[in-house]
């Protein structure tokens, strides 16, 4: 049953809305991009007709082909302008190609790419990173799901504990280990949507809601768990925010049984220059940020405090060198660590941030007007630059009510709809970036747009 069946009364909303709304917007899509139809039928050696699967989740009826991005706008192959709010689902945090960082990574392609060994840039990296994050211990690799692979093993070595904690709902990227749910019986189970995995991930992870405590320390209490693996905010369902007192609680109870504390801001480095960790006062023991924070280069980083990176230095020690399973062979490269440097130094600054922020509230703020006006039991949720509208009329607190609150044929028809207006947000649910290249001209078009889009749901 989808999401309008089941909305209360009075909400405005029936399914035969939707159906036209998609249905119109379908048409004009299909209707006024030719170009971008045949692009669809000449992909014919690329599977599914895209160079990765999950591009054919967006809400078009054929794949939309970029034919250039700048700022905070795209432009495809038959001409079409949008404004984007999804930002490459965050690697394009800080905007399309970044001046600084297309001049790094221009520089650094006369002096070599990949050499496997450091480069000028590689100290700078690592004193920026220590200074923005508070961590004094840093790695690169080349994607999120890397660094949080990386990390977990070396958890794993640095406390001679096999399992890890992951939080109903959260999402590190494609770590085998964390595709775990809480099933119907409340134990943990391996997810549904996952592809080719013949093991069970119970065995060594297990999963509790997120700002439940009390789970969280039953879990925790065989001291068998290495590292619990937390986004400080769930962002990749529906978002949901730590309840008062949750981030200090897991911290107190992780040191109380021994266990490592990574803490993923892949996402909420929207939150400011140093993520959500810096702004809140967290204390991790690992971390790891990804997608954006080289400006849209493929890297990552992870950090660990001085003890953590202590203990795992001493078990590499007692080991025959060789294949570590951690790292590969692009990892910091003289290319990513070019790009990290002009993303640290020139791009994810004080400045950027105060005008993602200011846009962020004029966002939140006009999404919530045509919320009430509309009479929708969803509400608007925030985490810095990043603003979600969930379709449940209370804040969340775990994936659970996360997953509640998704309905896929209402958030496709929207998505879609506001796209052939010009407007692009997130494919997987109602997500929307401020960048610093955004403008207040690209916010009012995204809630005019969204008011008619929302207007035309309720009649």
């Amino acid at each position: 049953m989808d999401a309008l069946s089941r909305a209360p009364d009075g909400a405005g909303v029936t399914h035969a809305r939707v159906a036209a709304l998609r249905s119109e917007a379908e048409a004009l899509y299909l209707g006024t991009r030719p170009k971008t139809r045949a692009a669809a039928g000449a992909a014919a050696h690329l599977f599914e007709g895209v160079p990765m699967h999950w591009m054919t989740d967006w809400s078009t009826p054929v794949p939309l082909i970029i034919e250039q991005a700048v700022d905070a706008r795209l432009r495809d192959v038959d001409g079409h302008s949008y404004d984007d709010f999804c930002l490459g689902d965050t690697a394009a945090l800080f905007g399309h190609g970044p001046a600084p960082v297309a001049e790094a990574i221009s520089r650094q392609a006369n002096r070599g790419l990949a050499t496997m060994l450091p480069s000028p840039d590689a100290a700078a990296v690592g004193d920026l990173l220590a200074r923005r994050f508070r961590l004094p211990q840093w790695q690169i690799a080349s994607t999120a799901s890397d660094a949080n692979r990386f990390a977990i093993r070396a958890a794993r070595a640095a406390t001679g504990r096999p399992r890890i904690l992951v939080f109903d709902g959260a999402y590190h990227g494609a770590v085998d280990e964390v595709f775990v749910e809480i099933g119907p019986s409340g134990r943990t189970v391996n997810r549904p949507s996952l592809v080719g995995e013949p093991r069970d991930l119970s065995a060594l992870t297990r999963a509790v809601p997120f700002n439940d405590l009390d789970q969280l320390e039953a879990a925790l209490a065989d001291h068998t768990v290495a590292c619990v693996i937390a986004e400080p905010a769930m962002t990749n369902c529906a978002m949901v925010l730590p309840q008062p007192g949750f981030h200090e609680g897991l911290r107190e109870i992780t040191r109380r049984h021994g266990t490592l504390l990574l803490i993923d801001e892949t996402h909420t480095l929207s939150t400011g220059p140093g993520g959500y960790s810096r702004r809140y006062g967290l204390s991790p023991d690992l971390f790891v940020v990804g997608k954006a924070i080289a400006g849209g280069i493929p890297a990552a980083v992870w950090g660990m405090s001085e003890e953590t990176a202590a203990r795992f230095k001493i078990a590499r020690s007692n080991l025959p060198p060789g294949h570590s399973g951690i790292g590969t062979t692009l990892s910091g490269s003289p290319f990513q660590l070019a790009a990290l440097r002009a993303t640290l130094e020139q791009v994810a600054t004080e400045a950027a941030y105060a005008h993602m922020e200011k846009l962020a509230d004029r966002m939140e703020a006009g999404l919530a007007a045509i919320l009430d006006t509309a009479g929708l039991p969803w509400h608007v949720a925030r985490c810095g630059a990043r603003v979600e509208i969930v379709r449940a009329p209370n804040p969340l607190s775990n994936g659970a009510e996360a997953r509640r609150a998704h309905y896929p044929t209402v958030e496709t028809a929207i998505h879609l709809a506001l796209l052939v207006r010009g407007v692009l947000i997130s494919p997987f649910h109602d997500m929307m970036l401020a960048s610093p290249a955004t403008s207040e001209e690209q916010v009012d078009h995204l809630i005019s747009a969204m008011r008619e889009v929302t207007g035309r749901l309720v009649g």
